[in-house]
């Protein structure tokens, strides 16, 4: 089986081609950049084939994915600056790479006969109430510039393709690049005590696990749509930051605040992103392990470098 993964330079798709290579998968990397520019970490996906590739250009697209006579392609490429999203002068960007680029793929999935398994977002519902959100809800209703491309993004997908993977994620980290556990640990460097808010509600997902699953789904028939994050129940942001440094041995204190308390934010966050996983198990797949585990073995994995870590 080969597999063409977008997004290489990112959180996931860093982890989803190393998964892959370690389990003697054929993996081909893709990203913006004119050579791979992720985490220089000695990981397979250094050294795995990579192709420069701009989703926004339908050609190219269709081209690579012939070319290569990819199998499958699982496709993580994508805006995820949510504040910027909400620049006017960033929105047809966002749009042409989280809507438009996503169709391109799944165009030239169906022409190629390729498998293709798409990362979508909590962010496409708008997060209200307190029930986690099923599978199979189709009230769509993103409250920000962000969630409405990646839904019109799993939109895409649907109306192009007859079978597809849709697997929507929440509150991500991982070794490759920016995130929530990252950025608290540099604020606990210049700061004692933090504000962090404790009204949005969910479930952190890392990246290393999240893309093992992924491994397991893309050599199955099993399509549809997903929802996965790690297990270990729901939490606030303030309740996770309160964990990261606990386990990272951290003083610092973490005033719980509400989302209007707080108030640094252009885009609208969802206060639910409570997510229904149980069609993970009802098709076999093994769900991911609690967040705390997921937290100590990211820690143990990125605490020496995260000061080199922009």
């Amino acid at each position: 089986m080969k597999v063409f993964v977008t997004g290489v330079n990112g959180q996931l798709g860093h982890d989803v081609v190393n998964e892959l290579l370690a389990r003697g998968v054929e993996a081909i990397g893709s990203d913006i950049t004119p050579a791979y520019s992720g985490a220089q970490d000695g990981t397979a996906v250094c050294a795995a084939s990579y192709i420069q590739l701009d989703i926004t250009d339908r050609q190219a697209v269709s081209a690579t994915i012939s070319q290569t006579k990819a199998d499958a392609v699982i496709h993580c490429a994508a805006w995820t600056a949510v504040d910027a999203a909400e620049d006017e002068e960033n929105q047809p960007k966002v749009r042409a790479i989280n809507a438009d680029g996503t169709r391109h793929i799944a165009q030239a999935c169906k022409a190629a006969g390729a498998k293709m398994l798409y990362i979508s977002t909590d962010y496409i519902f708008d997060g209200q109430g307190t029930e986690p959100w099923k599978t199979d809800c189709t009230d769509y209703a993103p409250l920000c510039h962000y969630g409405q491309t990646k839904l019109e993004g799993e939109l895409a997908v649907r109306e192009t393709l007859d079978k597809y993977f849709i697997v929507r994620i929440a509150w991500v980290f991982g070794k490759n690049g920016n995130n929530f556990v990252k950025t608290m640990l540099k604020l606990a460097d210049k700061y004692d005590t933090l504000r962090v808010v404790c009204d949005q509600i969910g479930t952190p997902t890392y990246t290393l696990d999240l893309s093992r699953l992924l491994a397991d789904m893309i050599a199955s028939d099993k399509y549809g749509v997903y929802h996965a994050t790690n297990e270990g129940g729901y939490i606030s942001w303030h309740e996770f930051a309160t964990e990261i440094f606990r386990q990272a041995g951290k003083n610092v204190t973490v005033h719980p605040v509400t989302t209007a308390e707080y108030g640094l934010s252009k885009a609208a966050r969802p206060f639910n992103s409570r997510l229904d996983k149980s069609k993970l198990m009802a098709n076999g797949f093994e769900p991911l392990p609690e967040w705390k585990d997921a937290l100590k073995r990211y820690l143990a994995e990125i605490l020496g470098q995260v000061g080199e870590t922009d």
